[in-house]
């Protein structure tokens, strides 16, 4: 079974015309992280390579292609764990970096903190020799088209999150049976300044722990911070539910108590994984076994050969 990596590009409703955009990078992005784990990488390595890919790929909300604040800029937020020694590392706010995710490996290695925030982060940054980047260099037209449309006066906020592409995140077991995972995003469009999604929070936006497997999210982050979404999948998977069995009955509790659509992937220990979503639409991908796995829609689930062009 192992090693496997599952990623995410996002729950939400994609564009008919970015859709093939989506399910590409998303494909890309595990064979990118298989190809670490395959070359005796850790589960950490991969993910983190997986989402760089996401964070690197204009078509997804995270690093290049961020959404928009309410004033017309990018923050981000990432976050990392190790199922070993469940460590952790994240970054809210960044503004000036290309790969957030990197940045929080680094507040996990390199620190005796978790987590790091705008001004502190950014010096952080710094210290490391991680270059700033233009924010403009983030900033795509699409997310410039669609931040002008719902400032309009007569913007209806309903339409306005359609076609939000949502947070990117990946989760792996390498071969040694230690789970991992990583998620950034660029969070809500047109939040307010300053705003904190479930991303770069614990238990909220991801979790890895080896004894019971390893989850990333994407959603409506206020909904999955309430439920704890990424734990309490671990939860269920704990008491005995498969990795697809948990993240289902996650989800609909997530529904069923604030009303909040999402998408998870999720692994266990052993190499089952799942790709699960309430919403629309997920683009998701996994490789394991020279497979690629892949699909978009609810109940969509393609094969093809890890080497053939996507």
């Amino acid at each position: 079974m192992l090693p496997v990596v599952v990623v995410h590009g996002g729950a939400g409703h994609i564009p008919k015309e970015r859709a093939q955009n989506s399910t590409s990078g998303v494909s890309a992005a595990a064979r990118a992280g298989y190809i670490v784990l395959k070359g005796g990488g850790s589960s950490m390595d991969a993910v983190v390579e997986a989402v760089t890919q996401l964070e690197n790929n204009p078509s997804f909300n995270a690093g290049c292609g961020s959404v928009l604040n309410v004033k017309g800029e990018v923050e981000m937020d990432a976050f990392v764990m190790d199922g070993k020694t469940l460590a952790t590392g994240a970054v809210s706010a960044v503004r000036d970096i290309a790969n957030p995710t990197q940045l929080a490996r680094l507040v996990m290695d390199k620190t005796s903190h978790a987590c790091l925030t705008a001004e502190g982060a950014k010096q952080f940054a710094r210290s490391m020799g991680i270059p700033e980047v233009p924010m403009e260099s983030l900033i795509t037209e699409y997310s410039r088209m669609r931040w002008r449309k719902n400032i309009a006066p007569d913007a209806n906020p309903v339409e306005c999150q359609m076609g939000k592409m949502g947070t990117v995140g990946a989760v792996a077991v390498d071969s040694e049976g230690v789970v991992a995972c990583a998620t950034s995003t660029g969070g809500m469009l047109n939040k307010m300044e300053g705003r904190v999604g479930d991303t770069p929070c614990i238990g909220c936006g991801g979790y890895a722990d080896n004894n019971s497997g390893a989850v990333s999210t994407t959603g409506h982050g206020e909904a999955i911070m309430k439920v704890v979404l990424a734990r309490l999948i671990l939860f269920y998977m704990e008491q005995g539910q498969s990795a697809e069995a948990a993240s289902d009955s996650a989800l609909a509790y997530m529904k069923s108590r604030v009303d909040g659509l999402g998408g998870v992937v999720t692994v266990d220990p052993r190499g089952n994984w799942a790709a699960r979503f309430s919403s629309r639409q997920m683009a998701w991908a996994a490789a394991q076994k020279d497979t690629l796995h892949y699909g978009l829609y609810t109940g969509e689930h393609f094969t093809q050969s890890i080497d053939e062009p996507h």
